[in-house]
C-alpha cells in the first residue's frame, strides 16, 4: 500500500468505519473474551469488525505510517477496551476517543505527533466530519460500508495527488 506522497498519520473514525456498530448504543459494554478468543458484550453478544481492518492496520504499521484514532463517543472505555480485546491497540500511536468535535481530536493529534494537518489523511462515515476536517486541510474520505483495503488504497491515492 505505498505511493509517491505519503500522509505521515493516518487517523480512522471507529463506529461505522472499523466495526458496524455505535459503541454507546448498538453493544453492552463491558466487552471480554469469550470462548474461543472471540470478544463479546456484556450480553454474551459476539462484537463484529469490518473483516479487512486488521489486516490493513496491520499493513500500514508494516509499511511505516503512524495511525491514530478519532471517535467522538460517550463510552470511552468501552472503546478503549475493544480496541484492546481486539489487539488493535498496538497499531494506534494516538488515540482521542471522547464526546466533542473532531476538529479538536486532530488539533491533539497534531500537537502530540508534530505532523501539520495537511500530512494526515483520515477516514470517517460521517458528512460533516469530512466537511469540518476537509476544510482545515485533512485529506478526509467519507467511508460508506467500513474500512476495507480498496477504501484505504483509494485514500492513499487521493492524497497523494
Amino acid at each position: 500500500m505505498s505511493t509517491d506522497k505519503r500522509p505521515r498519520v493516518i487517523v480512522f473514525d471507529l463506529d461505522y468505519t472499523l466495526w458496524p456498530f455505535w459503541v454507546d448504543t448498538h453493544v453492552t459494554p463491558p466487552f471480554k473474551k469469550g470462548n474461543g478468543g472471540q470478544v463479546v458484550d456484556a450480553l454474551n453478544h459476539k462484537i463484529k469488525y469490518y473483516p479487512e481492518v486488521p489486516e490493513v492496520l496491520k499493513e500500514l504499521v508494516k509499511d511505516g505510517y503512524e495511525l491514530g484514532v478519532a471517535s467522538r463517543t460517550g463510552e470511552i472505555q468501552g472503546a478503549n477496551q475493544l480496541l484492546n480485546l481486539l489487539g488493535w491497540d498496538k497499531y494506534f500511536t494516538y488515540k482521542e476517543i471522547y464526546p466533542g468535535c473532531k476538529v479538536t481530536h486532530f488539533s491533539k493529534i497534531q500537537k502530540n505527533s508534530g505532523v501539520n494537518l495537511a500530512d494526515m489523511l483520515f477516514f470517517d462515515d460521517e458528512q460533516r466530519n469530512i466537511k469540518d476536517l476537509t476544510k482545515m486541510g485533512v485529506t478526509s474520505i467519507l467511508v460508506r460500508n467500513g474500512v476495507n483495503k480498496e477504501v484505504v488504497q483509494n485514500g492513499l491515492r487521493q492524497f497523494a495527488q
